[in-house]
């Protein structure tokens, strides 16, 4: 009986190992993975959680996103919301996660007073989902400009299935979502405003 039971236990060690294997791949490379597979193409999304009071212009617009631009540790997804094309979506592969970051510019290209907010992941999440609380850069940025409702900011960039893309914006009384059909690419919109502006940031 007791080398029955002692065999038992070493197959369990074998179990034990064989499920943390460092083969197994990292969750936030595989949800980067998910998003570069759809590098040069373009999308169309809509809200499918809003308020109307406050997100009447993206309810009532076109949405498209591009995965334009696809580098080994960055991805950048411009954001077209009817012909403001302001927005960018920046993920980029760091040595502890994932950075989810917000590139805002004015029409003339230069910089938005509120520009490059948003956060870092804090633990593996999923393959299929990642959150981004706000960082410290982002709340003083928030609180500079007299934001205080977002500094509890979180973004949460998921995949609910194959065929979607779903950008989530949480905080205490709010919601914001947006939906975005893979199945089916689109034309591509034109560039974002100072997209030939590439400039770096240090992390």
């Amino acid at each position: 009986m007791k080398r029955i039971a002692l065999l038992g236990m070493g197959a369990l060690s074998v179990a034990v190992l064989a499920a943390c294997t460092p083969a197994d791949e990292d969750p936030r490379d595989a949800f980067f993975n998910a998003l570069a597979a759809h590098c040069g193409n373009s999308y169309e999304g809509a809200v499918s959680i809003g308020d109307p009071a406050l997100d009447d212009e993206w309810i009532n617009s076109r949405i498209v996103i591009e995965v334009k631009e696809c580098h080994e540790n960055r991805i950048r997804v411009p954001l077209h919301v009817g012909d403001d094309h302001s927005r960018t979506w920046v993920f980029i592969r760091t040595a502890t996660g994932l950075t989810l970051k917000h590139d805002h510019r004015l029409e003339d290209g230069s910089h938005d007073p509120v520009t490059w907010y948003g956060g870092s992941t804090f633990n593996p999440g999923t393959a299929v989902s990642q959150s981004f609380p706000a960082d410290d850069f982002s709340r003083i940025l928030f609180a500079e400009h007299g934001l205080t409702a977002s500094i509890d900011n979180t973004w949460i960039v998921k995949f609910p299935d194959s065929n979607t893309l779903r950008y989530r914006l949480v905080r205490d009384d709010r919601e914001f979502q947006v939906d975005v059909d893979l199945s089916t690419p689109v034309e591509t919109p034109p560039a974002p405003w100072g997209w030939e502006d590439d400039y770096q940031y240090q992390f």
